[in-house]
């Protein structure tokens, strides 16, 4: 039946960061399909996360994926037949679908509290049971809920799984997938707060929106029969569901910042072409049937099919797209190349975020490309010997350690000077160490250089990808170090 509907695909990217690789190479696949098949892709924005999410994070996105060349048919900045196209903005539906679940009893409210989910965990870790939510509140008798959420009591959503036989769907790509009830807990819908989490959210705007084709990374398979059981009780059809395998590091390891920049911002800042991460993300885990590794949108779609997508687990491998960008950079007329390199670097935009940096350290215009080539180099030669003359009260293997941390805690901090800064100052005071050898170590790590503009304006003008990458190499550098 969903076949023969037109095709509606979605990507539904959450504003609460970087925009990520993983994103635009979800996006092209969904691109690809609903293109070839003359369907529609719809742009949603999952904002339901109110801690995190940001205006600024959103507009990221809207801005990394039309640089890469996929545009949207319908989305928050465009409008649409089925919006709003923010979650945030979809709060009323939601609740009016709690209520259906509710008066059917595939849903029941969860009065517990954090210290008492807390005891649940702590006793089924040590009888070394299943560490799901045990159902304490599903036992409630319906009146007795009703009154307690009526008075106000605090509480969230779950749903109601079965507690017998097992939850299936088909997957496009994998065939019959199936699990066992009973190892699946029952999951919260709707937050205290009175906001959805995903799985709600999902699947009413799926829904909705009428999506045909739920194409996503394979980290959401196990969801899936959340889902299902969802659209059972709603009484609708699910989608086609297709998972996609997930990007991997070469160690087969899931793809994360910790081994290669995973913002698509960071490729943009270090001149990949957006042509070249489009053809890079559509050579990963998809065959064209034949040998090319060079080739263009229009080509891919037409070439794509669900039957030449490899499960193999693809490898984001970034000598691999600084090979491809170079083979597209010589193959390009010089005019073509002169202006791709005028607005990579040398943009209106680009120069004037540079500029109050550079201003006072420099007497001539020629001075400008040598004091700000580190601002996008991927490679950043590191002065290992200027690092280690630094180090004052730490050896090399105790730097890379407070480094490697540093890097982990700084995850949460916004990234911009004067936070940056705080948590540095920060950070020395919990490692009792000096300021003034951690910021150095910071500086050269990120700049290759002893001197240069005031650090933490530095690091909010290359971005935390950028920083992350070389604070890393950093590290493993230091590890290196024999004295």
């Amino acid at each position: 039946m969903t076949d023969k509907k037109p095709v509606r695909v979605r990507i539904a990217p959450s504003p609460t960061g970087d925009p990520h690789v993983g994103t635009a190479y979800v996006g092209l696949i969904n691109f690809a399909f609903a293109r070839k098949n003359g369907g529609r892709f719809v742009l949603r924005i999952e904002d339901t996360d109110r801690e995190r999410s940001t205006p600024e994070s959103e507009a990221a996105i809207l801005d990394s994926l039309r640089w890469v060349g996929l545009e949207w048919d319908e989305g928050p900045d465009k409008g649409g037949d089925y919006g709003p196209y923010r979650q945030s903005e979809r709060s009323d539906l939601y609740r009016e679908h709690i209520r259906t679940l509710l008066d059917n009893g595939s849903a029941y409210p969860c009065f517990c509290t954090p210290e008492e989910l807390g005891s649940i965990r702590k006793r089924q870790r040590e009888q070394k049971k299943n560490k799901g939510y045990d159902g304490t509140c599903r036992r409630i008798e319906p009146d007795e809920a009703r009154r307690r959420m009526d008075a106000g009591e605090p509480h969230t959503i779950r749903l109601a799984m079965p507690l017998e036989g097992e939850t299936g769907f088909t997957d496009r790509l994998r065939g019959e997938v199936s699990y066992a009830n009973d190892q699946i807990d029952d999951q919260i819908l709707m937050k205290s707060d009175g906001f959805p989490t995903y799985h709600l959210a999902n699947v009413v705007d799926d829904h909705l929106m009428e999506i045909t084709h739920v194409i996503r990374a394979e980290e959401w398979i196990n969801s899936t029969p959340k889902h299902v059981v969802l659209y059972q009780a709603f009484g609708w059809e699910p989608p086609v569901f297709v998972h996609l395998p997930l990007l991997r590091n070469k160690d087969k390891s899931k793809i994360s910042k910790r081994k290669n920049p995973v913002a698509l911002n960071y490729y943009r800042q270090i001149g990949i072409l957006p042509e070249s991460m489009l053809n890079f993300l559509g050579m990963l885990g998809h065959s064209l049937g034949d040998d090319r590794e060079v080739f263009d949108l229009e080509e891919f779609i037409q070439e794509f099919s669900f039957d030449r997508v490899s499960l193999g687990g693809p490898v984001f491998d970034v000598d691999k797209l600084l090979w491809l960008n170079g083979v597209r950079i010589r193959d390009m007329a010089v005019p073509e190349l002169a202006s791709r390199l005028r607005e990579s670097l040398f943009s209106q935009e680009a120069v004037e975020r540079l500029v109050p940096l550079i201003r006072e350290r420099i007497d001539s215009l020629g001075e400008f490309p040598d004091k700000v080539t580190y601002f996008t180099l991927h490679k950043l030669p590191i002065p290992m010997e200027l690092m280690v003359k630094g180090l004052k009260t730490r050896t090399p293997a105790e730097m890379a350690t407070l480094l490697k941390k540093c890097v982990k805690e700084m995850d949460g901090v916004e990234f911009a000077a004067e936070p940056l800064e705080e948590f540095l100052k920060g950070y020395c005071e919990e490692k009792d160490i000096k300021i003034g050898e951690l910021f150095m170590a910071v500086r050269i790590a990120v700049t290759g250089r002893k001197a240069t503009p005031p650090l933490f304006e530095t690091m909010e003008a290359l971005g935390r990808a950028a920083v992350t990458q070389r604070l890393l190499a950093a590290v493993e550098l230091l590890k290196q170090v024999r004295l």
